[in-house]
Formats: C-alpha cells, sequence, structure tokens
C-alpha cells in the first residue's frame, strides 16, 4: 500500500484545532464542492517563499466556492517556530483568510501522507482526492516557476473535467516526525512519481 493516499481515495476525517479558535472537520467543508488541503508549517522556506502564491490562491478561487485548508502536521519539537503559539502569531501576522489548523499528534499527516512541506491534496465534491503534489515547480523561488499544477487541476475541476496530471511529486522540507531527527522520513514514504 503506498504511503501517500491514492487517486480516487476519500479524505480521510479529522478533528483539528485552528488559529481562529475553532476546531474544524471534514464536515465543516462539505458547502464547498472543491477542498484543498495544504500540510505547511512556519519555518520550512518553501512554504515561506510560496506564501505569496498560497495567499492568492486561495484570494483568487474562494469565490468560486474551492476552499483552502493549511495543516501544519511539524512536531514543534524540531523546530519551535512551528508550535500552535507561532502558528496563531504567523496566521495573523499574514492575515490568512483560511483555516490553518494544527496536527499536534501527526495522525492527520499519517492519514494522508504528507511527505513535505507543502504537500497538497484536491478533493471533488464527494471528497475523492483528484490531485497530489506540488503547487507549481518553483516553491523556493517566487517569480521563476513555469509550471501551475495546483491551479490546473482546480480548474479542471471547476469546469467538470478529468485532472490531466493528477500526481506530482511534492517540493519542499520532509515532514517533521516526532522523536525523529529532522531529516528521516518513513521507510515506506518514497516519492510519488
Amino acid at each position: 500500500m503506498a504511503f501517500t493516499l491514492e487517486i480516487g481515495a476519500t479524505a480521510p476525517d479529522f478533528s483539528l484545532p485552528a488559529t481562529d479558535g475553532k476546531t474544524y472537520s471534514l464536515a465543516d467543508f462539505s458547502a464547498s464542492p472543491i477542498l484543498v488541503i495544504a500540510f505547511t508549517c512556519n519555518h520550512c522556506p518553501y512554504v515561506i517563499n510560496s506564501e505569496e502564491r498560497i495567499l492568492a490562491f486561495d484570494h483568487d478561487y474562494k469565490p468560486r466556492d474551492v476552499q483552502l485548508v493549511c495543516i501544519n502536521s511539524n512536531a514543534d519539537t524540531t523546530y519551535e517556530d512551528d508550535d500552535f503559539p507561532h502558528m496563531i502569531e504567523r496566521a495573523r501576522e499574514r492575515g490568512f483568510q483560511f483555516p490553518y489548523l494544527h496536527d499536534e499528534t501527526q495522525e492527520v499527516a499519517l492519514a494522508y501522507g504528507a511527505l513535505r512541506t507543502p504537500h497538497y491534496f484536491v478533493f471533488d465534491e464527494g471528497r475523492h482526492l483528484r490531485y497530489t503534489g506540488r503547487m507549481d515547480d518553483n516553491p523556493r523561488n517566487p517569480g521563476k516557476e513555469t509550471t501551475h499544477e495546483l491551479r490546473d487541476a482546480v480548474d479542471a475541476l471547476l469546469k467538470g473535467e478529468q485532472v490531466e496530471m493528477p500526481l506530482t511529486n511534492p517540493i519542499g522540507c520532509n515532514v517533521k516526525w516526532r522523536g525523529q531527527e529532522k531529516h528521516w522520513m518513513p521507510a515506506q514514504a518514497c516519492d510519488l512519481v
């Protein structure tokens, strides 16, 4: 069995606290026909350098009933910046208009098979996975990206079409697993393609 959720699989449920003081589950987003879940964090340079693109994505697609949800599953024992108080501060400073959830136990990251930060998962109305991987080919260098796989996938679903490239390798730092050194990944977590 693959480590990362496979195309066509149903989104695993969760119940996670958010920086806005609420607790969210999958059902809280049922009004949106497309759900984008991004595993992210505070410290990773790939996340930081693509944050403007994340904010722009949310701004562009929220009016089209696309719900973005970001989840930080990183162990705060690896980088203190990834703890919940720093998440609250980051969401406030950057003006996040999407839920930013804390997966302290890392159970949700394991259920989805999150490999890196950032790692995107796009679900259709039935909450079946239609795309997973990267936002684009250069998250660390703003303005240097030449592809837009996340936007392409969401645009296809909004048109009722199949996603042309449903699977890409996420580009970023590996998820920081509790009790492991910072570069450790589960043995079954290999690149997607």
